[in-house]
């Protein structure tokens, strides 16, 4: 049951994330367009966050790694993504006042609006795979085997979003949506984890 869960939260972590990345053109689109700047702006803010993620996921893997503290980065992602759908609005409105030039304006709005959720979601492979580690031999083949399942994760939200959602339903509706199921996924995970650690 760990383990699934752990592969679980992996796999939605990178469906989250695509999904969100998708959407941001949609959201930044009506202030700045969706041009190859606005594009290259939203992909270098989601890079760079995922970069700084995996990074800091590395660092804390190490202080005593468990399954509540993973369920509780999967929280904090998803808590971080509602400024997308409450403020988002606000945030564009005020930046495209003061910059109008969409390469820099789509940039402060990605980084604002995206920087942290994407951030926070990028510590969860490495996370994970310290989680699932417990030879060294192994290694190799629980690192692996996550990252298929992250990215698989991440393919099936950039076709599920790209093809389908955007088309039957609001964009908000999506977000919301993907931050309740983020926090089911986080509260299931965060009592089997307590349950497992009392155990264990």
């Amino acid at each position: 049951m760990k383990r699934s869960l752990i592969f679980l939260i992996a796999g939605w972590s990178g469906f989250f994330v695509m999904a969100v990345e998708l959407l941001s053109g949609r959201i930044l689109a009506p202030n700045f367009g969706n041009s190859i700047y606005v594009w290259g702006g939203i992909i270098t803010i989601f890079m760079l966050a995922l970069s700084i993620g995996y990074l800091i996921g590395g660092r804390l893997s190490i202080r005593a790694p468990s399954l509540k503290k993973l369920s509780i980065i999967l929280m904090a992602a998803a808590a971080s993504t509602t400024p997308v759908v409450l403020l988002s609005n606000a945030i564009l409105d005020g930046i495209f006042t003061l910059i109008q030039d969409p390469r820099y304006g789509s940039l402060i709005s990605a980084t604002i609006l995206f920087f942290l959720p994407t951030m926070i979601s990028g510590i969860i492979s490495p996370y994970a795979v310290r989680l699932l580690v417990t030879e060294s031999n192994r290694s190799g083949h629980f690192a692996g085997l996550l990252y298929f399942v992250s990215t698989f994760g991440s393919a099936a939200g950039t076709i599920l979003t790209s093809f389908y959602f955007v088309l039957y339903f609001e964009i908000n509706h999506i977000v919301w949506t993907m931050i309740g199921i983020s926090s089911m996924i986080s509260i299931i995970s965060f009592f089997i984890g307590r349950k497992y650690a009392e155990n264990n």
